[in-house]
């Protein structure tokens, strides 16, 4: 079994004449996903507008230019809301490092690699710049922006669909008017999620929370350095044992509860079993790993056979086609 994925570094500030190719790129798959369970699963574009406005109004602005370079359509308007769109699985590992001389957010993003956007945007929409792996052309897989944020996103390991948004949009926002974990743990108090997820955050001043969200029950927000892919207790035992949700947890706590972790060792973990998967087949492998520095705005993407150093101060445009096989290769 072979595949490949091309990662694009782009750099636009205002969304432009990039973003608007990057969606004419993406769009006939999005299209066939959104449409996956048929049209009239999906709500109206009054119903997500309105869902915006309430929930999330400062991105308004931002969705209704991003919808005219789109083209205005209907149907793309609505998938770009990310509001109640068709539910997704992935894998995911992620934990923080928290100390004076070791500060860090690392995470694995297992997910089936062509399904994955693999688009790096650094961006200045609003009132801060934005790195970030996008997902669904201006969701947020994880990222971090000018003031240290940092955040990243995993399946929360349970099969509960509601009404909400796709959590992409809900990192989006935090990226885009946050500055703090205290003030990311507000919003993902208040916005309703379509699926459980498990958010973890950090900032430049070392604090950090994960929040296991979910449309059935109020948000779960706690002061804990690591997240897989289950929320309390194992719910939906046949992913939890696919995924080895429970054996990565057990590897991160150890890792960032000894004392003698360095930020070498720990991003050293997240590229050997059981954290990195190679379990492509069933879309349970590992597609990257990033490596967010919050003090330093600094972002470094990883593959077992190639990196990408990117910073607010140091963002260069650039091509990388990765394959994946047993073992991954780079190839462009």
């Amino acid at each position: 079994m072979d595949k490949q994925l091309v990662f694009r570094a782009v750099h636009e500030p205002v969304a432009g004449e990039k973003w608007q190719s990057l969606f004419d790129l993406h769009w006939p798959a999005y299209e066939r996903w959104y449409l996956s369970e048929g049209e009239r699963e999906r709500p109206g574009y009054l119903a997500c507008y309105n869902a915006l406005e309430r929930h999330m109004p400062e991105l308004i602005p931002t969705y209704e230019r991003l919808c005219r370079l789109a083209g205005g359509g209907d149907l793309a308007s609505r998938m770009l809301s990310l509001y109640r769109p068709p539910a997704y699985i992935t894998g995911c590992s992620q934990a923080v490092l928290a100390r004076a001389d070791a500060h860090l957010l690392v995470r694995n993003y297992d997910y089936p690699p062509e399904l994955c956007e693999g688009t790096i945007l650094y961006s200045h929409w609003n009132e801060r710049r934005v790195i970030a792996m996008t997902d669904c052309l201006w969701g947020v897989l994880d990222g971090i922006n000018d003031s240290g944020l940092s955040v990243s996103l995993a399946f929360g390991g349970r099969t509960v669909v509601g009404d909400g948004f796709g959590a992409p949009i809900i990192l989006r926002y935090l990226l885009e008017f946050c500055d703090s974990t205290p003030e990311a743990a507000k919003v993902l108090a208040r916005v309703p999620t379509h699926m459980a997820y498990n958010i973890t955050v950090t900032d430049a001043q070392g604090r950090y929370i994960t929040a296991m969200i979910a449309p059935d029950r109020p948000a779960s927000i706690r002061r804990v350095q690591v997240a897989t892919n289950h929320q309390r207790k194992i719910e939906w035992y046949a992913h939890a044992l696919a995924s080895e949700t429970l054996i990565r947890e057990r590897q991160l706590s150890i890792l960032v509860s000894d004392d003698t972790t360095t930020e070498s060792r720990l991003i050293s973990a997240f590229a050997a079993p059981p954290l990195y998967r190679s379990d492509y087949r069933r879309g349970l492998g590992t597609i990257y790993t990033s490596v967010y520095w919050p003090r330093q705005g600094r972002v470094q993407f990883r593959w077992p056979c190639q990196y990408l150093d990117l910073s607010f101060t140091h963002f260069e445009e650039t091509t990388l086609g990765i394959h994946y096989t047993s073992r991954v290769t780079h190839t462009a």
